[in-house]
């Protein structure tokens, strides 16, 4: 077992003279407790150590010569900056380089942010210690040490000599190849073994034998389910996500507030004048006024106001003791100056001067206790300047679900790897990745899962372990390796709700939840052809993603718009894709199509910001003629 994880940051020199905090290492320690396996035998330490190499080396080294330890992350310092010198003190310290967990960390990371190529992590060992450079973001540093996790465990058994363990691993890893070999496609289409659906798969991975091709269903066992009951269904199962840790208002723009926030203070704390002018006070019978001081925002004066007076006071300063009205300077004239027309002595007020004119009294804006938001509210911007208003620095808002990604399918390759002959390259895990992330929520590639049982169910459970929802796309139709709904149920005992659903496009949306490792999980099976994985999403992933993360309203946003062409109506109601551009005259939007609305016509989708609503063609209706008036559900950026 693990004797020894150290954990120590090098954010910034600040954080090591504690001018500012580090929350890297700290969320980290957490993490390791919560997910590493061996954590929780583990004696975890941290230190903090300043952008200094030689500290930096002196630190590695001490802990790294330590027998106990076996295990050393370092978080910060490994960006562009004139002082971020963690990887050169790490090359230094190791013996020998670990360069693969560096590049799943790259790979992973640039999933999430470009900017990733931009890292300089180094990993290595040093005697039988593994030492992993992270970088400085609380969020980077757990998503990388996430990604190299998996690898994690069989890596400090053998630094650790653990003979058992790893002789274990690889008979396992052994044992998994021989039945990917009996199971590989010996031609394009076919399978060495016929089959169409599995039977339970054990955490062994212990495959039993599949249905004849020959005697696969003709029809469809799933009965056609409507639309709005589909919806219904899904909202029903997506449970709500409990808070978050108190987050700062700097990091919640997007989030739904879990409680109410009240103003621990009046705002403003003191009468605070409206306008640039003079403080005077209101009984004064004479006009002209002495000017004695100065008040600016920011400043105070504690001298009262006497009669026959004025303090000349810039917008939002403190009105001095004394005076109980502001005029503006526009309704005043100078009478006498000194220092060469510097400094103002007498000026003569022009306008009537009433009690408590153009001064804001305290707590006039928000009183002592006041509720500033409820329960649910969406922070913006605005409500995020409303909380800094009343000094709130910290707020509890409902946790986001995290969504994976797995793209199904033997004919399937990644942008930039090489396509051999029949394969094409993967365009729905990009779409559905950036729709979630544009949304807001957090989204992870779980790859691609070839059309193979065991492939499938490995890639699902582990996409569900770390994740609250999972999206597949592919695998759901008819096709005799359409086999995504039989793993779900038989492979990771889902509950199916629904295996069909009666619209145009995305017939076969398959929606089943399960736990997974104890925990309730969403699965959201959508078709392969890209328009309808995209279409599906909107319609009902993101619904769910909404109400689990707490918004007050979950749906779409529907408006009416006028169709700017005719349409014939389909069997089935349809999600018409469309570019919406709003009209002055009459204040309604023009529907435009974006053309044929072929499922696998991705350029449908790249101009459309709404979904038309069509319903299905019957007897009194078959088309839907220009000039018409139908509701549209605005998508993506409208």
């Amino acid at each position: 077992m693990i004797s020894t994880v150290l954990l120590f940051s090098t954010v910034s020199d600040s954080c090591f003279a504690g001018k500012s905090e580090d929350r890297s290492g700290p969320n980290l320690l957490l993490r390791v407790k919560n997910e590493f396996e061996r954590g929780q035998s583990a004696k975890l330490l941290q230190e903090i150590v300043p952008d200094e190499k030689e500290q930096i080396k002196n630190t590695l080294v001490k802990w790294a010569d330590d027998e106990h330890c076996h295990l050393i992350l370092t978080t910060g310092g490994t960006g562009f900056g004139p002082r971020d010198v963690t990887p050169e003190a790490t090359k230094e310290v190791i013996e020998r380089e670990a360069q693969g967990l560096v590049h799943a960390m790259v790979a992973g990371s640039l999933v999430v942010t470009k900017l990733a190529m931009l890292s300089r992590a180094v990993a290595g060992i040093r005697n039988k210690t593994l030492i992993v450079n992270l970088p400085g973001s609380s969020k980077g540093a757990q998503e990388c040490f996430g990604f190299i996790l998996p690898a994690l465990p069989h890596a400090l058994d053998v630094l650790e000599n653990r003979l058992k363990l790893v002789q274990r691993l690889h008979d396992k890893m052994q044992e998994e190849s021989t039945i990917s070999k009996k199971e590989a496609p010996t031609a394009a289409g076919s399978v060495s073994s016929p089959h169409v659906c599995p039977h339970k798969v054990t955490d062994e991975k212990k495959l039993r034998h599949y249905e004849y091709v020959a005697e696969r269903d003709r029809k469809s066992p799933y009965t056609m389910m409507a639309m709005h009951e589909a919806v219904q269904i899904v909202l029903e199962q997506a449970k709500v996500l409990g808070p978050s840790d108190p987050m700062p208002i700097s990091d919640a723009l997007g989030f739904s507030l879990y409680e109410d926030v009240c103003a621990p203070e009046p705002h403003p704390p003191f009468p605070a004048s409206i306008k640039d002018g003079y403080a005077v006070i209101a009984a004064d019978k004479t006009s002209e006024r002495i000017v004695v001081s100065n008040v600016t925002a920011g400043s105070m004066t504690s001298k009262t106001l006497e009669p026959g007076k004025c303090c000349r006071i810039t917008t939002g300063a403190p009105v001095p003791p004394g005076a109980d009205a502001v005029i503006q300077v526009e309704d005043t004239e100078l009478i006498e100056s000194s220092n060469q027309g510097r400094k103002e002595v007498r000026i003569r007020i022009l306008e009537e001067v009433k009690v408590g004119q153009d001064i804001r009294a305290v707590g006039f804006d928000i009183p002592r206790g006041g509720r500033i938001l409820s329960k649910g509210d969406m922070l913006g911007p605005a409500e995020l300047g409303l909380l800094s208003t009343a000094g709130v620095a910290k707020v509890s808002v409902f946790r986001k679900p995290v969504v994976s990604v797995l793209s199904t399918g033997n004919e399937l390759v990644s942008p930039g790897q090489s396509r051999k002959h029949g394969q094409i390259y993967d365009s729905n895990k990009t779409s559905l990745l950036a729709s979630i992330k544009s949304e807001g929520f957090i989204a992870k590639d779980a790859g691609i899962a070839l059309d193979r049982p065991n492939d499938l169910y490995n890639k699902l459970r582990d996409a569900a372990k770390s994740s609250d929802v999972v999206i597949t796309t592919g695998g759901v139709s008819m096709g005799e390796l359409d086999i995504l709904k039989p793993v779900l149920e038989e492979s990771l005992l889902a509950k199916i709700h629904f295996g069909r659903v009666h619209m145009k496009p995305g017939k076969p949306t398959t929606f089943a939840t399960g736990k997974v490792g104890g925990v309730y999980k969403l699965f959201f099976a959508l078709p392969g052809n890209p328009v309808s994985a995209l279409v599906t999403f909107y319609l009902f992933v993101l619904p769910a993603l909404r109400k689990m993360a707490g918004y007050q309203d979950s749906s779409l946003r529907k408006i009416k718009a006028k169709m700017g062409f005719t349409v014939n109506l389909d069997p089935r109601p349809e999600y018409h894709r469309a570019l919406l551009q709003w009209n002055k005259k009459d204040g309604i939007p023009i529907a435009h199509t974006t053309g044929s609305q072929c499922s696998s016509r991705l350029l449908s989708m790249r101009s459309a910001n709404a979904l038309l609503v069509l319903p299905a063609r019957s007897k009194e209706l078959s088309l839907i003629e220009q000039g018409s008036v139908v509701d549209a559900l605005l998508i993506g950026n409208p």
